[in-house]
């Protein structure tokens, strides 16, 4: 059986359209595929690329065993990164445009590479990090994926036993997140080693909080950096320190893979890709290139690929043509033999002819790249920034001269195609964001609508200004309220349990949950008061919200009819100084 691992550090009922595919038996047999993504990993975080300040065998052992790609780009932030890799699209296409309240799901007549293999007879799982849609059909169980472990908000709060969820129902895990993700992957492969499977392990690290096992961080914590930031006056020490012992973590978790592959016989056939999904999330080495994590300059962008197929690919061979993360998906498909029809065009070409037998990619390609108005066109040889700068990425690879006057037909040509791609893709958009939130979805039995996705009235405000993680805090009144614009699939009956906690002197505030037509009654009549956790884990100060422990509370039975509509959670009676901080809804469907 041949196998592939790829790693990366990288609402109304619809049916999906079917994208055929079919498997070319007489080309292999069906390989398995693994993937594995990090989160906010710069180029420059790994000793093979010359960092110094850490070190990364595993990943190293990779990268010298095949093919480096030398420029290979990914999107400035997380999830349209995640997006362009899941469908082979630019991410404006597929309707990602934020990161967080919705705006990172992908369109529900999207196909991802899970639709694809599994199509094909492959078992599919994702472990880790999704960032590409929470409720059912955008959940990840709906999109391709049989088996889905971990969290689907764009960033978490803690990192050891934290809240996570098992195909749809909350769950807690088990020690460190990336070992625990880990440990769920292997016994994937244990268990499908005798059928074909694609394996895709999202990790959701260095991102913050800065949070790793001592084991790795004692190395670290008064570590002298010898290589520092192009301007080292912006790198705080302690964050750079933090990051790269996640990384060694990241490492020893990777060389965990690959002793299982080896142990249950899979190595020898075993294709391994690694690369990440932005730029470092901070001033930090990174070979002098300009730009970091939110940027379309080139070290916002730049990612590692490395691809390592024993027997196969060349041993130390370097693929110096532009790439990008669109290209992964028809790439995989195409070395498994997966022949794709029937889906929405494709942004990104097969690389199997370039990694396999050294032909070179399709001459004259521009590879864009966008976030928060900024477009940036990247050629073999230029770069057009986001202001209209030209540089020559050959002989100034940190962007210090910009050339466009001495070099006006090229800056001219590039900025055609950033204005082209700008209307085509960009334009694809709408203005407004009408999509409700998916409730009650016949597909899976579970329904989690967090904080993170409601809107706040009154005196009510959010635990942080990033979403993604937050509770509500300060609900003081029965003006006060929060509402979520949702719709109801499909008409039933469900168990609605509200995650809580309150302080002893405000016990006995009633509340009310409606929809419509539809409403159900609760009260706070025990007392949760835990301490906010992290702080003790933390390695540097974060800049997200604290989270703590959120206390279940059965509410009754809740039916509601098909349709849109507005989920309102609001205050009857309020005895004490507030009603309760609030961190979620989990509306189960019992019918």
């Amino acid at each position: 059986m041949k196998i592939f691992v790829l790693i990366l550090g990288f609402g109304s009922l619809i049916t999906l359209p079917a994208c055929k595919s079919s498997f070319d038996r007489d080309l292999q047999v069906q390989p398995n595929v693994v993937v594995i993504l990090t989160d906010d990993q710069g180029w420059g975080d790994l000793s093979f690329h010359g960092n110094a300040n850490l070190n990364t065998p595993n990943i190293d052992l990779l990268a010298g065993s095949g093919t480096s790609f030398e420029r290979f780009y990914v999107c400035p932030v997380c999830s349209p990164t995640r997006a362009e890799f899941l469908t082979g699209r630019y991410h404006p296409r597929s309707g990602v445009y934020s990161t967080s309240a919705g705006g990172e799901r992908m369109d529900l007549d999207e196909t991802t590479i899970a639709d694809i293999f599994r199509a094909s007879g492959y078992a599919t799982a994702a472990f880790g990090k999704w960032h590409n849609g929470m409720q059912y059909p955008y959940h990840p169980n709906a999109r391709g994926f049989d088996e889905y472990y971990g969290f689907c908000s764009g960033h978490w709060g803690h990192y050891f036993s934290p809240m996570l969820e098992h195909n749809g129902k909350l769950v807690t895990g088990n020690g460190y997140i990336i070992d625990d993700l880990t440990d769920h992957a292997l016994g994937f492969i244990e268990h499908n080693k005798d059928r074909p499977f694609l394996l895709y392990i999202p990790y959701n690290t260095p991102h913050g909080p800065m949070q790793v096992p001592d084991d790795f961080w004692n190395g670290f914590k008064n570590k002298e950096l010898v290589m520092r930031h192009r301007e080292p006056e912006k790198e705080d020490i302690a964050f750079t320190r933090a990051a790269l012992a996640m990384c060694e973590n990241i490492d020893y978790n990777v060389g965990r893979i690959m002793d299982k592959l080896e142990e249950t016989g899979l190595e020898e056939n075993t294709i391994v890709v690694f690369f990440c999904d932005n730029g470092p999330n901070s001033f930090r080495w990174n070979d002098a290139m300009k730009g970091r994590k939110g940027s379309t300059d080139e070290g916002g962008v730049r990612s590692p690929l490395f691809i390592s197929w024993k027997g196969m690919i060349k041993e130390g061979k370097v693929i110096r043509e532009i790439a990008a993360a669109i290209d992964l998906m028809p790439t995989l498909a195409d070395l498994a033999g997966i022949e794709v029809k029937g889906c929405k065009p494709l942004d990104g070409i097969s690389l199997k002819t370039s990694i396999l037998d050294d032909e070179t990619p399709v001459s004259g390609r521009i590879i864009f790249s966008h976030w928060a108005g900024r477009i940036s066109a990247r050629s073999q040889q230029y770069r057009l920034d986001h202001r209209g700068e030209l540089y020559d990425m050959l002989e100034d690879p940190g962007q210090y001269h910009n050339i466009a006057d001495q070099h006006p037909e090229i800056t001219q040509k590039l900025t055609e195609a950033k204005d082209n791609w700008e209307l085509s893709v960009l334009g694809e958009l709408p203005e407004r964001d009408e999509r409700p939130f998916s409730l009650g979805h016949p597909g899976s039995k579970y329904t989690q609508i967090p904080a993170r996705d409601g809107v706040a009235h009154g005196n009510i405000v959010r635990s942080n200004r990033f979403p993604n993680c937050s509770f509500f805090v300060n609900w003081t009144n029965t003006n006060d309220k929060i509402t979520w614009n949702v719709e109801v699939a499909e008409s039933g009956d469900f168990e609605v349990t509200l995650y809580y906690t309150c302080r002893q002197e405000d016990i006995g505030s009633e509340f009310q949950l409606s929809f419509n037509e539809s409403s159900i009654r609760g009260e706070i009549t025990e007392a949760h008061e835990p301490p906010l956790v992290g702080m003790e884990e933390d390695r540097v100060e974060r800049h997200n919200s604290y989270v703590k422990d959120f206390k279940p509370l059965k509410l009754p039975v809740m039916h509601m009819e098909k349709g849109a509509g507005e989920l309102t959670l609001q205050a009857l009676n309020v005895p004490g100084s507030q009603v309760m901080d609030f961190r979620l809804l989990m509306f189960e469907r019992i019918d």
